[in-house]
């Protein structure tokens, strides 16, 4: 695992059908930089802040995962880890 891993991945609403997993500080920053512009508040500020402390190493990994997951619900976009998984799963056995 690297240093800049989340310990446990976030799943997170990118449309209607659409759930991404964002498992680094490199995905979570990718996320919040394409969030929208007219969508971005102090809550996402606060968040890709944290995401660029931890990796430069001001922060733990862990301040920048618990950042996103603030972002993630308040933005209401946090999608259940169980039913993700459950879901990938489903989908990887239909394609066997």
């Amino acid at each position: 695992m690297d240093a800049e891993d989340f310990g446990s991945p976030i799943f997170v609403k990118r449309a209607t059908y659409i759930v991404q997993e964002i498992t680094s500080l490199a995905d979570a920053i990718d996320f919040l930089n394409d969030w929208p512009e007219e969508q971005r508040d102090l809550i996402h500020q606060t968040a890709l802040q944290a995401c660029y402390d931890a990796e430069d190493g001001h922060k733990p990994v862990s301040a920048a995962h618990h950042a996103f997951i603030d972002f993630a619900r308040q933005v209401a976009i946090l999608e259940d880890s169980i039913s993700a998984m459950q879901w990938i799963a489903a989908c990887k056995k239909l394609r066997a």
